[in-house]
């Protein structure tokens, strides 16, 4: 059911916000975190709204809405907005759904790529329907996304792409060993939907401390968050 929701969703988006894709669309509001509002992200987030009956909701640009349900989704409607007003081709669709407090399913969709990333809890991580799951650690050949200041990692590439949540997903599906945000900067909406992808994927995912990371549905929380494919990798910060 809520993959099916979910990919319809996205088709839907993707028809309605692609075309404002590199024009620096009108900045029409600020959201909740006081951020600029653009016109493809409010687009992206009412075509999901309008699917979303009787569910509690988070979403980057109206904050929470809560109806009571035991269902709750989890929205970023363009991860990577910038990315995505000035033509870097470089952002997501985040769609995440948690039953109970609890993760549930998860679908992160790269629109350039037409990359469907997706998850149910306990039955493992799916990139356009085929398995993915994280690459075997190699000291002698690390590559990472790193958001943070005063850290040293030997890492043979480190990149810093735009949008978190779809480079979760890279960790998720092998092509790099870990991305990091130690400011602490990154919300719920951010990481939840790829949260559940790269679990599902076998990542590690846990804060600065080292400690494992655990979700909370508050949209207002600020995370430190390190994903990666091995606890070799965490000894190295």
């Amino acid at each position: 059911m809520w993959d099916e929701l979910g990919k319809k969703i996205i088709k839907e988006v993707e028809k309605e916000v692609m075309p404002y894709y590199g024009k620096r669309g009108k900045v029409i509001d600020k959201n909740i975190y006081g951020d600029e509002t653009s016109i493809f992200d409010k687009i992206s987030e009412d075509i999901a709204l309008k699917y979303l009956n009787d569910v509690n909701i988070i979403s980057e640009e109206i904050g929470k809405i809560d109806n009571g349900s035991e269902w709750t989704v989890v929205i970023d409607p363009i991860d990577g907005s910038f990315n995505f007003k000035i033509g870097i081709p470089f952002f997501a669709f985040c769609f995440a759904v948690f039953k109970n407090d609890k993760p549930y399913y998860g679908l992160t969709y790269d629109f350039i790529n037409k990359h469907i990333y997706e998850a149910y809890t306990g039955k493992g991580a799916y990139l356009n329907n085929k398995r993915i799951k994280i690459k075997e650690f190699d000291p002698n050949n690390i590559s990472v996304c790193i958001y943070a200041e005063n850290i040293n990692i030997n890492a043979k590439r480190v990149r810093m792409l735009g949008a978190f949540g779809l480079e979760m997903c890279l960790v998720a599906r092998g092509a790099i060993d870990a991305c990091l945000d130690l400011r602490p900067k990154v919300r719920l909406v951010d990481i939840a939907s790829s949260y559940i992808i790269c679990k599902e994927a076998g990542a590690i995912i846990v804060n600065k401390k080292k400690e494992t990371l655990n979700l909370e549905l508050d949209h207002k929380k600020r995370y430190d968050i390190i994903v990666a494919n091995s606890k070799d990798f965490l000894k190295l910060i």
